[in-house]
């Protein structure tokens, strides 16, 4: 059986490293660090690349007849005992620089574009939409890829079309929505409103476009309850909004336009956000995480 230092870390990222296991492969590992306003938190949130993992997989599976994925395998004698449940064995593609982003809802970064434009990634919206609109259709937001500690930022499709030419722009923005809109009508199917999420795709050795990264994972994505949904208001959200709140809080203490990084987290925050990222799996997939491989 192989440990995890027989295969050398070729990319580090705030929660994922991703290490070489031969020519062809990768192997993706989820930790247990969560982000937050930028920085990676001191403190871990129990099972949570577990859960990443665990959702996924279920994804890549459900997707295999939509768009290719990176996905090889995930219950394979080719990954350490250690990691079992939270690594993916994956094929090696040539990552596009895009973070390929599709909404549904009018929120976060989108929200505000929309307040001082009109206009979310120079794609023209309605008037008088409010926060968390339902949009008539889904719309293609790209972003950059930024470095740890950097905001990712939006940009029009013309600039994807400058980056990777107008043929692979077209494509990944078609996959972006076709992927999005499968999801988002399963997760409706399931009481869960699927507002956002972001894709990362590559290019195998014969150049076909692969869904690869994570996919609708709670880090990726923004899922709501659909039972108490109204526009206008911000909604709950399957994610670490327990730990987005507990930092702005004045019970964090800390200053997010300072230059101090956060504080840890408290046991009841840490065991709220990990009950979150539980539920959002167990709802949407109807699985069991406990069934989970160990």
């Amino acid at each position: 059986m192989p440990e995890l230092a027989d295969y050398p870390v070729v990319a580090t990222g705030k929660v994922r490293s991703v290490h070489a296991v031969d020519d062809d492969l990768l192997l993706f590992v989820a930790s247990d660090r969560i982000s937050a306003y930028d920085h990676v938190l001191s403190t871990p949130i129990p099972d949570k690349g577990r859960v990443l993992t665990a959702m996924s997989v279920f994804w890549f599976e459900r997707f295999a007849d939509l768009v290719p994925n990176h996905l090889v395998a995930w219950d394979d004698p080719r990954i350490p005992a250690s990691v079992r449940g939270r690594a993916l064995l994956v094929r090696r593609l040539e990552m596009l620089p895009v973070e390929c982003v599709a909404r549904g809802y009018l929120t976060g970064s989108g929200m505000a574009e929309y307040r001082e434009t009109g206009a979310v990634c120079g794609v023209r919206l309605p008037e008088g939409l409010v926060e968390a609109s339902e949009l008539e259709s889904p719309i293609f937001t790209p972003a950059t890829k930024a470095e740890i500690g950097a905001h990712d930022e939006n940009v029009s499709f013309e600039h994807v079309q400058a980056q990777v030419g107008e043929e692979l722009a077209a494509a990944l923005r078609e996959a972006t929505l076709r992927v999005y809109s499968a999801g988002r009508e399963f997760a409706r199917s399931r009481g869960v409103i699927l507002a956002d999420t972001k894709f990362e795709f590559g290019l195998g050795p014969d150049g076909e476009l692969v869904l690869g990264d994570e996919v609708l994972t709670p880090d990726s994505s923004r899922y709501w309850p659909a039972e108490g949904y109204r526009a206008g208001h911000v909604q709950p959200s399957f994610d670490k909004q327990f730990v987005r709140d507990w930092l702005t809080s004045p019970a964090s203490g800390w200053d997010r336009a300072g230059d101090t990084p956060p504080p840890p987290l408290p046991d009841d925050v840490v065991a709220a956000t990990r009950a979150r990222y539980v539920e959002a799996y167990e709802r949407i997939t109807g699985l069991s995480f406990a069934d989970w491989i160990a």
